[in-house]
């Protein structure tokens, strides 16, 4: 007798987005939003210039916002982050001011760093325990804060257990994106065109050149994700030269050990945020900047604009929903 056994086997065949229905939920002409996170209950934080943060409760479509106060500062937050229980919002310039969610709901101060080249760009959470920010180079390595404790503290690492960093080098706070971390993995995306990688939660770093475009302070990798641990997106360009289109996108599918140029002169120009969409194998992209959105079904190799709404960031809900935030507004994004 013979047996045959059939499996069903479901490939999955990227869809060709068109359209991009956009409905504005947030507007305040007075700031400028570059970093929104989606809680786990499905809620949407932020926090932005002049000490403005919130909470949206999308349920109820409700709004709840608040303005952070230290002495005299307009503070300015690229920076943000929650584990299952708090939410974690770091402002950029000296003095660099770190807070989490208090046991009392107001903000609480848990990391306070001063200096003339003091400057946050991001940060992300491994776990509920184990957090990282980082900033732009001093004394000779990038700042790089972790925290062990659930970010009641937080220690700045040494430049001995860094890479040395190149002249200038720093991380453009421009979406709370050139950090990404999955797994024990982290990579940080430099304005010198370098990938800073570590397998080990931040405890051993190393330095890999990428080939995207960096000849200009302004050049360099302004946003970075991975679909999982072996695949990953870089882009960038020069936001003062947004249509430049050459060298400014990079893709890897060894885990960050190397990068190629993909999409070369094709559009889009200069973007300062990439996201996978959820649940697509890696193949479904979107790119964001001040000059719109575009769309790619392929890994990255060829690209569609489906809008020219500016949006300097952006998080996706689920495989269609995302939000993104820019200029005086946040707003959900239904991709068709």
């Amino acid at each position: 007798m013979l047996f045959f056994s059939c499996k069903k086997t479901d490939k999955f065949v990227p869809r060709d987005f068109s359209s991009i229905t956009i409905e504005p939920i947030y507007t305040d002409s007075l700031i400028s939003i570059r970093a929104i996170d989606i809680l786990d209950d499905g809620s949407l934080a932020f926090a932005a210039n002049n000490g403005t943060f919130g909470l949206y409760n999308p349920s109820k479509e409700v709004w709840r916002t608040s303005i952070q106060e230290h002495d005299s500062l307009r503070l300015h937050f690229r920076a943000i982050a929650h584990t299952t229980t708090d939410f974690f919002m770091l402002s950029i310039e000296s003095p660099a001011l770190l807070y989490k969610t208090g046991a009392r709901g107001n903000m609480e101060l848990v990391y306070k760093e001063e200096g003339e080249f003091v400057f946050y760009d991001a940060m992300a959470f491994w776990n509920d325990t184990e957090g990282i920010a980082i900033g732009d180079s001093f004394d000779g390595c990038l700042s790089i804060i972790v925290t062990k404790d659930s970010g009641r503290t937080w220690t700045k690492l040494a430049c001995d257990v860094l890479p040395e960093a190149e002249e200038g080098e720093a991380a453009f706070a421009a979406s709370n994106t050139n950090i990404k971390v999955l797994g024990n993995k982290a990579w940080i995306g430099t304005s010198s065109g370098n990938i800073y990688y570590s397998n080990d939660k931040g405890r051993s770093w190393q330095s890999i050149k990428t080939p995207i475009v960096q000849t200009q302070k302004t050049e360099g990798i302004y946003s970075i994700d991975f679909y999982d641990e072996l695949n990953g997106f870089g882009i960038g360009g020069d936001y003062t030269k947004p249509d430049g289109n050459t060298s400014n996108k990079i893709r890897t599918q060894d885990g960050g050990i190397t990068w190629q140029l993909v999409a070369q002169a094709q559009e889009p120009g200069y973007r300062s945020c990439v996201q996978y969409i959820p649940n697509s194998k890696g193949k479904e992209l979107v790119a964001t900047g001040f000059k719109g959105i575009d769309f790619s079904n392929d890994s990255g190799n060829t690209w569609k604009h489906l809008s020219d709404e500016g949006f300097y960031t952006i998080r996706f809900l689920n495989d269609s929903t995302a939000y993104a935030a820019g200029k005086g507004r946040i707003a959900k994004l239904l991709f068709k």
